[in-house]
């Protein structure tokens, strides 16, 4: 049976620099991996690279057993991968239910006809995800009022809106208050687990990483230094010396 998701010998580079580099790993449904590295890493450039974002110079990219290297990202959503950013990236001036109207509504693409019907369309679909995130009771407040904890459970809901089988999560946490960071990610785990899907997320807080995470890929200047469980990254000798230091 083919894997969830599957990388090989991943490489791009920018200019003379390699921002990643040679990179291989695979990830199994209602799995979790967290990738891990130091600033410029390389971690964004191989979300973007399986994201269809950025252009692979060479390796393979395979969804299901699909080749997907190449592809741009709007038929990379379609093939069933959800993405946050580590920014949410919401409509700040419209509702929580708008928003994820709006997802559901590119998705099934009725965008030429939304500014008639939004209201109507996909609301019992909508609501349902929002009950999923935990942030139904505030379906019609304006995103641009909520906490950046409900911006983060806003974006999650659309990004589930094209019903993934795949979830790439880019510090999910980041900017959070640490009980916020908290009840994020343990909401995170209970959907892939109970959903079966994947999920691979890059995360700075050690804390959510080893508590959340099945395996743990680390990057070190676009290069795959180490993976495997949260216990054999955490005793590697070389990820302490380049990344964890003391926190190990």
């Amino acid at each position: 049976m083919a894997k969830l998701l599957e990388v090989s010998i991943l490489s791009r580079s920018f200019g003379g620099i390699t921002a990643v580099d040679h990179v291989s790993f695979d990830l199994d449904a209602g799995q979790i991996i967290a990738m891990i590295g130091p600033n410029g890493a390389g971690k964004s450039t191989c979300f973007n690279l399986i994201n269809g974002q950025l252009q692979p110079d060479h390796g393979s990219i395979k969804i299901c057993g699909r080749e997907v290297a190449g592809l741009h990202p709007r038929q990379v959503w379609k093939l069933g991968v959800g993405r946050t950013f580590q920014i949410a990236s919401i409509f700040a001036t419209m509702t929580v239910l708008e928003n994820v109207q709006m997802a559901l509504i590119s998705f099934n693409k009725q965008a030429r006809s939304f500014l008639r019907t939004v209201r109507q369309l996909y609301v019992d679909e909508s609501m349902e995800l929002l009950r999923l995130v935990g942030i139904e009771d505030q379906s019609h407040r304006v995103c641009g009022l909520l906490s950046y904890g409900d911006l983060k459970r806003v974006e999650l809901a659309m990004a589930l809106t094209n019903q993934p089988k795949l979830l790439l999560l880019d510090e999910p946490t980041a900017g959070m208050e640490p009980s916020e960071r908290r009840r994020l990610m343990e909401l995170t785990t209970q959907i892939v687990r109970n959903q079966n899907l994947g999920a691979l997320f890059t995360e700075h807080d050690m804390d959510v990483v080893f508590t959340h995470a099945d395996r743990i890929i680390v990057l070190n200047r676009g290069e795959l230094i180490a993976q495997g469980t949260p216990e054999q990254v955490r005793h590697n000798d070389r990820v302490k010396e380049i990344y964890l230091g003391s926190r190990s």
